[in-house]
């Protein structure tokens, strides 16, 4: 990660995509809907800690690179600073599948803002990266290329999960 967010004395943005939108669980002084370019929501983590067990681990949403993400980002006070990146490491990093990075984000105001926030990318190189597993499941074509049909019909399936546990509800539109 660069460079230590333990190590600035200024208020500290967070980004967040999931559960954190929800539930953040720490004190912050601002709200703002908010879009990180370079990566994208997706339901690529295997996890036994949130959902499933280590013999039947579930899925949980990770931050993969590629593509753009919708969320949320809290600014939380310089004062709560330290105690907010130690509550956030506890929280997404019981098994190190997140790497913790700044990345810029884009605040939905106006004029749009520009602001580095603090992120929890899902590291590639771990074992309970699952991949893309949905471009996996897509109905295809003689030639190996997805139909769009069958896209869509992924696509519905994930709304309709989403929407279902109260993550569209949370989510900004």
């Amino acid at each position: 990660m660069q460079p230590n967010p333990l190590h600035v004395a200024e208020d500290l943005w967070v980004f967040a995509y999931g559960s954190l939108m929800w539930r953040p669980d720490f004190p912050f002084v601002e709200r703002v809907e908010a879009r990180l370019v370079g990566a994208h929501r997706a339901l690529c983590v295997y996890s036994f800690v949130h959902r499933g067990t280590p013999e039947r681990p579930g899925l949980v949403l990770g931050l993969d690179q590629g593509g753009t993400c919708r969320g949320v980002a809290y600014r939380v006070s310089a004062a709560d600073r330290a105690s907010t990146i130690a509550y956030l490491r506890a929280r997404e990093q019981v098994t190190s599948v997140y790497r913790e990075c700044i990345r810029p984000i884009w605040l939905k105001r106006e004029p749009e803002q520009r602001v580095s926030a603090l992120c929890y990318m899902v590291d590639r190189g771990h074992p309970q990266y699952a991949g893309r597993l949905m471009n996996r499941s897509w109905p295809r074509r003689p030639d190996g290329e997805t139909t769009t049909r069958g896209r869509v019909k992924v696509m519905r399936r994930v709304k309709r999960l989403s929407y279902d546990c109260g993550y569209a509800r949370a989510c900004p539109r």
